[in-house]
């Protein structure tokens, strides 16, 4: 096998997992190529990848159906020896099963599967099964049973540009996600930022949407070294801040996945939703803070939502702030 394309056109976080199915068959075919499809906006994590070849960059806002036939003909004509499939939607799924590969692997909730040459049951929720191990079972037939970590490859022009923010000792704080749920409140974070050591300065990470949340915290510590970064360091950029950090802390969102593909160290806060979902982080020195009162209602759901559905948040205020300070 000499060709292959890995699909994966979920969120940033799923991206970035998917990564180490890359790593995985580059480990087994060091020569072959490796492309990717994903959804368009992600493209510049694969900049300067060492590992892919390829970039199918499909855009779902504008001319969707138009602009996935048009990645299709470009699969055909490439004749792939195998398509990884991640997704379990029928627009990739049909991509997949009419792309001509020589081989096709999926998983069986998606709607094209029948047409797949090899398929994979699919199951979330299984103890100790993380989201690399569920891929890694869509490539063992033609490499191992062992996941790898993800990876991404900040280039030495990237670690340049953020060299400057490394002249002390610093942590990194993710503060935001797309739901509310997932995220832990500001307040808490405000709370935990006031016990951090003085001689550590503090970076917060966002995109353009998280400045207003960052600026509030930085109100509401005005003692401490603390700088906002959000809008304006990329994905790789606040990658490789993260490698160097004393303490990445982050929700369950997708910075604990730029953590995990530095291999750099990780407190993870989970709020409303499990690690045993299969999505916590997977650095060497990384941990899971989340409330120990076995709440009832926790977990409410698998992605989060936009309020608390019982009102009170308690599986995030119950989470003690000494759990994120014992790991400085």
């Amino acid at each position: 096998m000499r060709k292959f394309l890995v699909i994966q056109t979920a969120s940033i976080g799923d991206v970035i997992l998917a990564t180490a199915v890359a790593e995985k068959l580059h480990a087994y075919y060091p020569g072959s190529q490796i492309d990717m499809m994903i959804k368009k906006g992600y493209d510049s994590l694969f900049e300067n990848h060492p590992y892919i070849n390829k970039v199918y960059s499909w855009d779902k806002k504008n001319h969707k159906y138009k602009n996935l036939f048009s990645i299709l003909k470009e699969v055909r004509r490439q004749r792939y020896d195998l398509i990884v499939n991640i997704q379990r939607y029928a627009a990739t799924g049909f991509v997949t099963a009419f792309g001509k590969a020589k081989e096709t692997s999926g998983f069986n909730k998606n709607p094209f599967s029948m047409f797949f040459t090899h398929k994979v049951k699919h199951q979330i929720g299984v103890k100790g099964v993380h989201e690399v191990d569920r891929n890694q079972k869509l490539i063992e037939h033609v490499t191992d049973s062992k996941a790898v970590r993800p990876g991404l490859y900040p280039s030495e022009t990237v670690f340049e540009k953020v060299k400057h923010y490394k002249s002390g000792r610093y942590i990194c704080v993710a503060p935001c996600s797309l739901w509310f749920t997932k995220q832990y409140p500001e307040d808490l974070w405000a709370h935990f930022l006031r016990l951090v050591p003085d001689d550590l300065k503090v970076y917060l990470l966002g995109g353009k949407d998280d400045i207003a949340l960052c600026d509030r915290i930085i109100a509401n510590v005005p003692e401490k070294q603390i700088e906002s970064l959000a809008g304006q360091l990329n994905l790789l950029e606040s990658a490789a801040l993260m490698k160097d950090a004393e303490m990445n802390y982050v929700n369950d969102s997708s910075p604990m996945h730029l953590a995990s593909s530095q291999n750099a160290p990780t407190t993870a806060i989970f709020c409303s939703t499990v690690a045993d979902f299969g999505f916590g982080p997977l650095s060497e020195d990384s941990v899971v803070v989340e409330e120990n009162r076995n709440l009832k209602c926790r977990p409410c759901g698998l992605h989060g939502y936009k309020e608390c559905p019982k009102g009170h948040f308690k599986c995030a205020y119950y989470i003690d702030v000494k759990e994120l300070t014992d790991r400085l």
